[in-house]
């Protein structure tokens, strides 16, 4: 610490302390949080004794974040550590084992995933012996003094009031920004809002801008200081390099120092090959997955750019795919490179048999076909794959040989960046488009923060090496955002469950809106109010300053305008319909259309400066990303029309383009623009000689003076000739007809009233839609503001509580009936749908690998193309099992249950969805009822992965979720004494529990 010094400032009353280098750059910012009221105790002698003894000492110079968290420890008070991915947060881990085995206490570890419970375990398991695990699938040593476990074990232990709960004096939360995960992320809040009071908090997490906020919630919740410890230290520097889609290596846009360089970014963008000649375009439209083979077979520029890194000796390097496919399928396109020499080939075969030779003989056979075959020579040259299809003793291989050094390039998914301790000396992104479950979308600057923290091993590497492979489908500004890296906020991911609900009607101080009251989400909406309530006077000042003659009658006149401008667009839509339109839209047919414009309009009754004129070339269907396409009809689909018209084509500061379209009479280029059919205003009755070939400029330009010349002697006669609706485009519908009888009275209307004649009419207008726009502004934040000052979700928990009183899982009383207590112990599958097929007497009725067949549908999420129908007698049960689900998502419709959405940006406030049955019931899933059956009937693993085409990985996955599912049907059975369905599931457990399915972890 001699080269580090204090900041002294007058946030340091507060306990904030700045520790900065002696270059003046900031080493990391220790903050504390106190609950209202706390008084600081006074350190006492044996507190001060202890600090003098550390419970652990390190090889290495501690970090200063790491000096002021342990001392954080020593004190007895919760802390925050808010770190890049590899900076060494585990050492503050493994000091607060150490400390809680130093004072005979006991110590909880939980993570986000089993993998890394298991790695954990085994690293702890050097350090201390004294450690335990439990994550399901495997319980060793559960009376241990620190017990490593996964967030949803440590759930379900304060649930059952599991005696663990009454002893442990510490908790350490891993990567607990996970917290903001969508579906998961609730696991967190519950347990650190239900944790024992008397515990103190160890809390991990990638860099999140709002610690602070995190921190200020637990001291509030657990009535106890919280530090937090933030640091932006790397390690080991990165410096980020873009490389573009055919250009010719690579640009250095962040350097080692965090300093973005605009130029290096400009040239990178430049040098991207325009995606605009013949082969060219359809050679970048593959690009980005690297998919492209040259004209006779040459280099892929994935090929190219490992070549160059190991040419440079940046390896070994991690190559991020959000595709399992894609990662395989880029690995086999380096089969011809080779990274390894024979020693390191002998060692990599001697690895990989002896985690084999666990396999039985016949799960051999299934490596036997793709595995050895394929996986072994590729790793063999240096090059791996990783990803969650994979098996995953096959997976545990290939960590272990990327720790080893063995592995030189690897091509992994997402999921090798949570917590896995495996950093590499480069990362490239080949692609950063992922789904996320909704949409396909780019990832966000925390994701790639949280990914390019793998560049750059530290003690080894003098800097990191980040590589974004970016093409002309990547906005300039979506690049820039993402090597800037801006950490994204821990923002709550809160919702309801009926399990989460049940569990706390059933604990002894258990109440659920407790919990609500309790939540980070609520404390995030309480905490928006101050600034909810000051954004409301700023905007009725503002709204008041807006003073306008005559406003009364000028309101009248704009609610005028506004019906006109609706019936307007009515009549438009009925007449550019396709049924009505697409006839008259013959090549060199003459069209009005919008200009494009970015200011905003004033609602006028004429518009014909917004108005210009082109030729209809041609034009298509739109395409629709829905399956039943082909049952949409013609009438009711969309349309695009090319146009012939005139455009201003300008690049922003970014380089991206935008085309303009403008009057015929401006400056600008002749172009062919592809325009929604309901963008054109008139169809005219006039058509233009249009040449064949429309490529030449002059061509173009020609075309488009005859238009002009054409308009000319229209507007000389009296103006263009359009297509009468009813008299020439035979519109008779009635609608149409009544919009046009209110629109010539609206009109009349406009020409009588007392302010049509006023002068500066326009500006008047404006600025009444500006006072319109604040007010409407003013009632949002308004609703906003009520949402918050309630308890968030009361609605839905009312409602949910209706619909567990009235499928009899509860009483009016909140007291938890047969029913309920079964659905209290199932949290890994839908447990209401669930209940109620046990209650039905269906479990009873069926063979045993009927059953399991049957809960396959439960735990099987992906989506297979083409899935084979099961056979009758599993297709009548799952016919049975959506007859449920349609029955239980029904009632909840009933009972008016919305989904609540929250929102990325926390003051837009959750979305009310109600729930879509329909949806609820696909959410069910057959597409492996087969392939369980069968390995529930005794079939060997490999058999069964030849009547299916699901990843290896991804079938172990759901058949041990399914085994988890059934351990809790077996706790639901026996706490309701039903000793015959108890045997049956565990007989299923039985026969399914076995072989490479159910191998142990390398870890163990």
């Amino acid at each position: 610490m001699s080269s580090l010094k204090r900041k002294t400032s007058e946030e340091e009353d507060n306990g904030r302390q700045v520790i900065q280098r002696s270059d003046d750059t900031v080493a990391c910012v220790h903050d504390v949080s106190y609950p209202d009221g706390y008084v600081i105790p006074v350190p006492n002698q044996q507190q001060q004794q202890q600090q003098q003894q550390p419970a652990k000492t390190f090889p290495f110079s501690l970090d200063p974040f790491q000096s002021q968290a342990i001392s954080c420890l020593e004190k007895g008070e919760s802390v925050m550590v808010s770190a890049h991915t590899s900076a060494g947060k585990t050492v503050v881990a493994s000091y607060a084992i150490a400390m809680s085995i130093r004072n005979a206490q006991r110590v909880i570890y939980t993570s986000p995933i089993k993998a890394l419970s298991n790695q954990k375990y085994r690293d702890f398991k050097e350090q201390f012996s004294d450690v335990g695990l439990m994550t399901g699938d495997v319980t060793i040593d559960p009376n241990a003094s620190c017990l490593v476990m996964t967030t949803e074990i440590w759930r379900s232990m304060q649930y059952n009031a599991s005696p663990v709960t009454r002893e442990v004096a510490w908790i350490i939360f891993d990567e607990v920004h996970y917290m903001r995960d969508r579906e998961r992320g609730v696991v967190w809040e519950e347990s650190i809002v239900m944790s024992p009071k008397n515990s103190r908090f160890v809390f991990l997490s990638a860099t999140v801008p709002n610690a602070k906020e995190f921190a200020d919630w637990v001291a509030k919740v657990h009535q106890q200081p919280c530090h937090i410890v933030y640091t932006d230290y790397r390690p080991t520097p990165l410096q980020h390099y873009l490389f573009p889609s055919g250009g010719d290596g690579l640009y250095l846009v962040v350097d080692e120092k965090g300093k973005f360089r605009e130029d290096s970014f400009q040239k990178a963008l430049n040098s991207l090959v325009p995606a605009g000649e013949g082969d060219r375009k359809r050679e970048s439209a593959k690009w980005q997955k690297g998919l492209m083979l040259g004209r006779g077979g040459e280099e892929t520029d994935i090929f190219k750019m490992v070549k160059m890194i190991i040419q440079r000796q940046y390896d070994p390097v991690i190559l991020f795919s959000f595709s399992k496919r894609e990662c395989e399928f880029l690995a086999m396109q380096m089969a011809k490179m080779d990274l390894n020499g024979d020693e390191e080939k002998d060692n990599i075969e001697k690895i990989f048999w002896s985690a084999m030779d666990m396999l039985s003989d016949d799960d051999k056979k299934l490596p036997q076909a793709s595995y050895v075959s394929n996986m072994l020579p590729l790793l063999k040259r240096g090059i791996g794959v990783h990803h969650s299809g994979l098996l995953p003793i096959l997976k545990e291989v290939i960590e272990i040989l990327f720790q080893e050094g063995l592995i030189k390039c690897l091509f992994a998914t997402e999921t090798f960046s949570i917590g896995l301790n495996m950093p590499a000396k480069t990362v490239v992104f080949t692609n950063v488009r992922k789904f996320d479950g909704d949409k396909f979308r780019w990832i966000s600057g925390g994701e790639y923060i949280q990914m390019s923290g793998r560049a750059g091993r530290r003690g080894i590497d003098e800097r990191g090496i980040c590589i974004l492979m970016v093409d002309e489908k990547m906005e300039p500004s979506t690049a820039k955002m993402m090597v800037k890296g801006a950490a994204d906020s821990l923002n709550s991911a809160f919702h309801l469950t009926y399990n989460m609900i049940l569990n706390q009607m059933r604990s002894e101080d258990g109440n659920p809106e407790n919990l609500l009251r309790n939540s980070f989400y609520q404390f995030q909406a309480d905490r928006a109010i101050p600034d909810l309530e000051k954004q409301i006077k700023t905007l009725e000042k503002e709204r008041e300053s807006i003073v306008i003659e005559e406003e009364d009658s000028l309101k009248d006149y704009h609610d005028l305008l506004e019906q006109h401008r609706s019936l307007n667009k009515e009549v438009h839509d009925i007449v550019m319909s396709p049924m009505h339109s697409l006839i008259y839209l013959q090549p060199g047919r003459l069209v009005s259309l919008q200009c494009t414009s970015s200011d905003v309009d004033v609602p006028t009754i004429f518009t014909e400066d917004q108005l210009t004129w082109g030729l209809v070339i041609s034009f298509e269907k739109v395409k629709s990303v829905s399956e039943d396409d082909a049952s949409i009809k013609p009438e009711d689909a969309k349309y695009n029309v090319d146009v012939l018209t005139r455009c201003v084509v300008r690049k922003d500061k970014l380089g991206k383009k935008s085309v303009k379209i403008v009057p015929l009479k401006d400056v600008g280029e002749p172009r062919v623009v592809t325009v929604p059919l309901l963008q054109i205003n008139t169809i005219s009755s006039l058509r233009v000689y249009i040449p064949k070939d429309l490529l030449p400029l002059e061509a173009r330009e020609n075309t488009l003076k005859k238009v002009l010349q054409t308009l000319s002697r229209s507007n000389e006669k009296g103006g263009v000739p359009l297509l009468d609706p009813e008299e020439d485009m035979k519109i008779k519908s009635s609608v149409y007809k009544k919009a046009s009888r209110r629109i010539e009275a609206l009109e009349s209307l406009f020409e009588r009233h007392e302010i049509a004649k006023s002068p500066l009419i326009k500006q008047k207008l404006k600025a009444l839609q500006m006072k319109q726009e604040l007010t409407a502004k003013i009632k949002s934040i308004k609703r906003t503001l009520k949402t918050s000052t309630a308890l968030a979700f009361k609605d839905e928990l009312k409602a949910r509580k209706r619909v567990l009183r009235r499928l009899g899982y509860a009483t009016s009383d909140n007291v938890v009936e047969l029913k309920g207590k079964v659905a209290c112990e199932i949290s890994s599958a839908d447990e209401l749908t669930l209940t109620e097929l046990m209650f039905n007497g269906v479990f009873k009725d069926i063979k045993v690998e009927e059953l399991i067949s049957l809960l396959s549908c439960f735990v099987w999420q992906e989506k297979i193309h083409d899935a084979a129908k099961p056979r009758e007698e599993l297709d009548l049960l799952f016919v049975q099992l959506q007859d449920t689900a349609r029955r239980v998502a029904q009632l909840q419709l009933e009972c008016k249950f919305y989904n609540a959405i929250t929102s990325s940006f926390f003051l837009d406030h959750e979305k009310q969805v109600q729930i879509d049955v329909e949806s609820f019931v696909k959410s069910f899933r057959p597409d492996i009822m087969e392939a369980v059956y069968a390995w529930a009937k005794g079939s060997k693993f490999y058999e069964i992965m030849e009547i299916t085409q699901v990843f290896e990985g991804s079938l172990i996955r759901a058949i041990r979720r399914l085994e988890e599912v059934l351990q809790q049907l077996i706790l639901a059975a026996k706490s309701i004494g039903e000793t015959q369905l108890e045997a049956k599931f565990e007989e299923a457990v039985s026969k399914i529990k076995r072989d490479i399915v159910f191998a142990a972890s390398l870890y163990l």
